[in-house]
């Protein structure tokens, strides 16, 4: 069901937000919507009435532009449970834990001789990595402080343009229109890292940044059912912060709920969508997971269909970004 979020939810969850805002964190607030932090969006390809001011000020959340890591080894701050986003290229792994990431959103990074940007978007529970080469064009980015549903809008130092982190590409400014490159970014708790990886390098604390990465500046958000933004479209089906892993195949999408996922008692899901078989990987008590896409003929090849890396996110925010997604459940099966 198609819900459109009515003027009195915007303005009640703009007054929790600020509140919130001032009481959890250490984060400058510009209370002006009115001049859009200052980016131009007049060639804006996404409704502007639906641009809003998150409250900080543009870079009032300060991505990590000089990132430094330590070795994996090294590393006894991380809790078990806690949650990182890790990333994998040419053999080579960085891990960014979501205690920093709450904090910054974005790192500006270097892997295996590819500049990549980490974002994560505390609102909407989805960490993705990027290229950040477009069009041939070196890019580092900040944090705009203004929201398209609910999610961060990311802009880039080069061109000033908009960015959005879901929907994956420019939505204003000189580069509008242009796409980012999805990287295969997985969310995992730093117990189920260290199974799977031999080594690694992490984010350190060491940010440059004076902040308190032993606690969430959004207290009990993933829990509370309650959004801080109204989003486009909304669906009752599961609670608004019931993870998803998200998959996009040739143009159309499909959700797979964790608690959907749960029900089956294995660990392991082997399904096929859109003409291709893949195969699910999760935990269903840390609501994370993996997918694997795999050919009808012959595991572990490549597909021929264009395929994206899967997101781990909130209902809510893979719902309104994708009102037509199909959805995984078990009774269906």
């Amino acid at each position: 069901m198609k819900i459109r979020t009515s003027l009195l939810a915007f303005l009640i969850a703009i007054f929790v937000t600020l509140l919130c805002v001032r009481s959890c964190s250490a984060i400058p607030l510009n209370f002006s919507a009115s001049d859009n932090n200052g980016f131009d969006i007049s060639n804006a390809s996404i409704p502007v009435k639906e641009i809003l001011s998150g409250g900080p000020t543009k870079d009032g959340i300060p991505a990590i532009d000089e990132p430094k890591f330590e070795p994996s080894s090294n590393v006894a701050w991380l809790k078990d449970e806690q949650q990182v986003l890790s990333l994998t290229l040419g053999g080579e792994t960085q891990v960014y834990p979501l205690a920093i990431m709450n904090w910054h959103e974005i790192v500006n990074s270097t892997l295996n001789g590819v500049d990549v940007v980490i974002s994560y978007c505390p609102l909407c529970g989805t960490g993705m990595g990027f290229k950040a080469e477009v069009n041939d064009k070196a890019l580092d980015f900040g944090v705009s402080g203004l929201l398209y549903n609910s999610d961060v809008l990311l802009y880039d130092r080069q061109t000033e343009s908009l960015w959005s982190q879901l929907k994956q590409k420019a939505v204003s400014g000189p580069m509008e229109g242009a796409d980012l490159t999805l990287l295969p970014l997985k969310q995992m708790t730093w117990k189920n890292w260290k199974s799977e990886f031999k080594n690694g390098q992490v984010l350190s604390r060491d940010t440059g940044h004076s902040r308190d990465y032993s606690r969430s500046p959004y207290g009990e958000y993933d829990q509370s059912p309650s959004l801080y933004f109204p989003v486009e479209f909304l669906s009752r089906a599961y609670h608004p912060k019931e993870r998803v892993l998200g998959i996009e195949v040739d143009g159309k999408f499909k959700a797979y709920p964790f608690v959907e996922l749960a029900k089956t008692g294995d660990k392991v899901i082997k399904d096929q969508f859109n003409g291709v078989e893949l195969e699910l990987s999760f935990d269903a008590q840390s609501r994370t997971g993996s997918v694997e896409y795999l050919d009808s003929n012959k595991v572990n090849s490549p597909v021929s269909a264009t395929v994206k890396p899967a997101i781990n996110a909130f209902w809510f925010a893979w719902y309104t970004f994708h009102p037509e997604t199909e959805v995984y459940t078990v009774s269906k099966q």
